[in-house]
């Protein structure tokens, strides 16, 4: 080789390096692909258009700054979770006690989990499938079942923005329409329907006037016609949020992701003025300590924490693939991390205050109707006049003074008291329900709302507030499916994206049924929650255990410029895999335990009723979990037995900005062997300028400490490892 040559130079260089495969690969001047000794086909035309396919997919679009990415990465992962879900979770579980085993898991798990997603898909610039492709190829199921986990998610995510919608539409009215239960007329009389005097006028609205809701899964009822055309209006704002990637949803996030938390500041400050407001906020920082030592609580913290961070989706891998290289995905890992559990909390004053006002309400109205029927039982000689405190006015009765009363007449009448009907009317007891998921923002916050000042005003930037929160997590769930799609098979952008809008609209009418809701309950609650742990789990084992953590560390200290806290070593070789498989185990035994059921309302009786899924439902459900989870094993046992190529046979090298790619995938078998394992640099073809990556002052290449006489080209070589973005 001559000795002005630009590898000679390199040989004699002091300065320290890392070498990849990709030096190995490169030639020493950039030629034209056609005259390269690499073309050994010699197909001009076929080569040529194989080539090309291979520039434009390295012509991968860009975040135009970092704001819009972190506002992207926030919107995917702050959802309508963080406004229900964290609070009905903290509601139920003990207050603030639930916070301590979330804020445990959110530190050795959701962190180290969310940063391994960033850092692999920054790395590697490729979607889901492509990522955990080349991570690890007899694991490359894991992308596929990640799109499907998205897929089933995305569909009945759409229907609750439908909800919303609907909602928000029906906030331009003064009364709001559901703060008052509906009229009947018959003839001359007036009679308030039953079913909404039963329950309560949000509860009837939610049921009756919006679902329209069947009695069971088993009774479909035909389709619900004003959500359908909530459910088209919902695919088509995500449709044209995501037609055009990340050029178009980028700048939806400015305004999806920002307005949720200009709503939740009004909303906190007009909470906090409100009566009994404290109360409820006392009530959610009182922790009740023996719910922290209860199995189900770690459980469902877990799975809060999965979804909150948006882990195993491929939303999280997709955004990051479209960012440079040399970002500081670490911090933003600790950002995101950080305002996600921020806003939970936000989220969580804002409901306990306006709970805490609604339970102020509630209870006086239970104060007055009790106190009529005292009232009743003085009149008609039941009670004695002389088991009533002589302060107490009943035109003025106070919450005290009923207690008071209350003690006293159960006291005396202890053998008869039941018959009485009385109720105590403790506030505690108004605060301790819970109410789960979309019946804390469609029943328990419309009702609370009813009661403010400029009710609808209120209504209007709520329901435009989860809106907003929904589009934000759909544009990253969308996101999930598409880019793995888009970047493995190469599609149409536009046409695969607009397919898949059309798609699960016409499978989502399954859920806008009168028995809809009880399949979102099916998909929310069982057909994502154990698919998305085993993804979990396989992710982090594909890193930690198959492509090697201290690989991957330092591959992230070349990408970074600097070395991640030893912490993520030890979380992701050991504490991270083994809670969650101690997490998983305990949610299929529960399962076991505890029959799959849902929450039926029942028309006569204007109540709800646990039903457990019939067996037809069963099937269904287990039949999903299998479809989420199947291309894992099939995956692995068709490239195990060399039934599916792995890909390891094309090796191709893309030189970014102008520069060509050499693909020499049609070498000859003893062609490429010996030029990849050539231990005489002259015995490979003329090589390009090797790419190095600079470790810093004092650091020393593992390939200078190889042992090999022959310098870098020698076997050592091969064991560095580099992503495919880098070759």
């Amino acid at each position: 080789m001559p000795k002005n040559s630009k590898v000679t130079q390199r040989e004699h260089s002091s300065e320290h390096v890392t070498e990849s495969v990709a030096d190995l690969l490169a030639l020493e001047e950039p030629v034209d692909y056609k005259q390269s000794v690499l073309n050994v086909a010699g197909e001009a035309g076929g080569k040529q258009k194989a080539v090309e396919e291979e520039l434009d997919a390295e012509d991968r679009p860009a975040w135009n700054s970092k704001l819009q990415y972190i506002l992207a990465q926030i919107g995917f992962s702050v959802g309508l979770g963080n406004i229900w879900r964290f609070p009905y979770l903290c509601q139920k579980n003990g207050g603030g006690a639930y916070l301590v085993p979330y804020l445990v898991l959110l530190i050795i798990i959701g962190i180290p989990l969310f940063f391994l997603e960033l850092a692999v898909g920054q790395r590697i610039r490729r979607g889901s499938i492509g990522v955990w492709h080349y991570v690890c190829p007899r694991l490359g199921g894991i992308g596929f079942s990640s799109c499907i986990v998205c897929l089933f998610v995305g569909l009945y995510y759409n229907v609750i923005i439908g909800w919303s919608i609907f909602y928000f539409f029906k906030s331009f009215q003064y009364p709001l329409p559901w703060s008052e239960c509906p009229v009947i007329r018959n003839g001359t009389m007036a009679v308030v329907e039953a079913e909404c005097e039963k329950s309560s006028a949000t509860t009837y609205f939610w049921y009756r006037e919006a679902l329209d809701i069947s009695n069971s899964i088993s009774e479909s009822g035909g389709l619900n016609w004003k959500m359908t055309l909530c459910l088209l209006v919902a695919w088509s704002i995500v449709g044209m949020a995501v037609v055009k990637g990340i050029q178009s949803s980028g700048k939806v996030m400015y305004f999806s992701s920002l307005f949720p938390y200009v709503v939740l500041a009004c909303f906190l400050v007009r909470g906090l003025l409100l009566r009994g407001a404290i109360d409820g906020i006392l009530h959610m920082f009182t922790p009740k300590l023996d719910k922290m030592l209860d199995p189900q609580v770690w459980r469902e913290a877990a799975t809060q924490v999965f979804f909150a961070l948006g882990l195993g989706f491929g939303g999280v891998i997709a955004f990051s693939s479209y960012n440079k290289q040399d970002n500081n995905c670490h911090f933003d890992a600790a950002l995101v991390s950080f305002i996600n559990f921020f806003t939970s909390v936000l989220a969580t004053l804002v409901v306990f205050a306006v709970l805490g006002f609604k339970a102020n309400i509630m209870n006086e109205k239970c104060v007055v109707e009790n106190a009529e029927k005292i009232l009743g039982y003085l009149n008609s000689n039941v009670l004695s006049r002389a088991l009533i405190p002589p302060h107490v006015n009943f035109s003025h009765l106070t919450t005290k003074d009923y207690s008071e009363m209350y003690k006293v007449i159960k006291t005396v009448k202890e053998d008869h008291f039941s018959a009485l009907g009385l109720d105590p009317c403790l506030l505690e007891d108004e605060l301790d329900k819970s109410v789960q998921g979309t019946g804390l923002a469609f029943i328990a916050f419309t009702e609370a709302m009813t009661h403010f000042p400029a009710s609808p005003f209120w209504s209007v930037m709520f329901f435009l507030m989860l809106i907003n929160l929904g589009l934000g997590s759909m544009i990253g769930t969308m996101a999930g499916i598409t880019t793995p799609i888009i970047d493995t098979f190469k599609v149409p952008k536009e046409m695969f994206t607009v397919g898949c809008c059309v798609f699960a609209f016409f499978v989502g009418l399954l859920f806008v049924q009168r028995s809809g809701n009880y399949f979102v309950t099916m998909f929310d609650d069982y057909s994502a929650t154990l698919p998305l742990t085993v993804i979990v789990i396989l992710e982090n084992v594909a890193v930690a255990w198959i492509y090697g953590t201290k690989k991957f560390m330092q591959e992230l200290t070349e990408m970074l410029g600097f070395r991640p806290y030893r912490f993520y070593f030890y979380m992701w070789k050991f504490v991270s895999p083994l809670c969650m498989a101690v997490l998983t185990t305990a949610s299929i035994i529960q399962l076991g335990v505890t029959p799959p059921g849902y929450s039926a309302w029942i028309k006569e009786e204007a109540a709800e009723r646990y039903l457990y899924f019939p067996n037809w439902a069963m099937a269904l459900l287990i039949t999903l979990i299998v479809v989420a989870t199947l291309p894992i094993p099939v995956v692995f046992v068709l490239r195990h037995f060399h039934l599916l190529s792995d890909g390891s046979n094309t090796l191709s090298v893309s030189y970014k900005k102008g520069r060509m790619m050499k693909d020499i995938s049609n070498l000859e078998e003893n062609d490429e062997t010996r030029f990849i394992l050539s231990k005489v640099p002259s015995e490979a073809p003329s090589p390009m300028p090797t790419h190095r990556s600079y470790l810093g002052p004092g650091s020393t290449s593992p390939l200078e400490n190889s042992g090999n006489p022959n310098g870098r080209y020698g076997s050592g070589y091969l064991l560095a490892g580099t992503p495919e973005s880098e070759l």
